[in-house]
């Protein structure tokens, strides 16, 4: 949740599709993919709220928002919504994942935009994702272009 709430306007690199993620989980730096749905939303919501400092902030100018705040927001949200179970920061940071690897994204990649240092920690989205074993192929096949 920290590294949402602690995300600078200066972290956010709309030309790129980049989010800068400064000190997150285990105290590391990583760069992961900006949606283009949100970087065309994103000048709107800055000329609409006019942040400061951080992307997202409190009711005090230039200071990130609580954490209650934030929780807040996905509660008002959820109950627009046909979702009955219990959503968190920490939900939707599983859900990210898990799409991710439904999508084909590779566990590795996975791990480095989490910033786990262990790939233990991301094996547990597994159990959830509605993952499709993909043919396997030789290699040979790769090398020579044969389809």
């Amino acid at each position: 949740m920290n590294e949402l709430r602690l995300l600078k306007i200066t972290d956010v690199d709309v030309q790129r599709n980049q989010i800068h993620i400064r000190l997150g989980k285990g105290k590391k730096n990583r760069y992961v993919g900006l949606s283009k749905f949100i970087a065309r939303k994103l000048p709107l919501y800055m000329q609409e709220v006019k942040p400061q400092v951080y992307l997202f902030e409190g009711l005090t100018s230039a200071e990130p928002m609580g954490e209650r705040s934030i929780q807040y927001i996905i509660t008002e949200a959820l109950q627009k919504t046909n979702i009955k179970k219990q959503v968190s920061m920490h939900t939707l940071r599983h859900s990210y994942a898990t799409h991710l690897l439904e999508d084909g994204i590779d566990i590795h990649t996975i791990q480095h935009l989490l910033g786990h240092a262990d790939v233990m920690t991301t094996l547990v989205y597994l159990h959830v994702a509605q993952v499709k074993i993909k043919p396997a192929h030789s290699p040979l096949d790769s090398l020579y272009n044969i389809k």
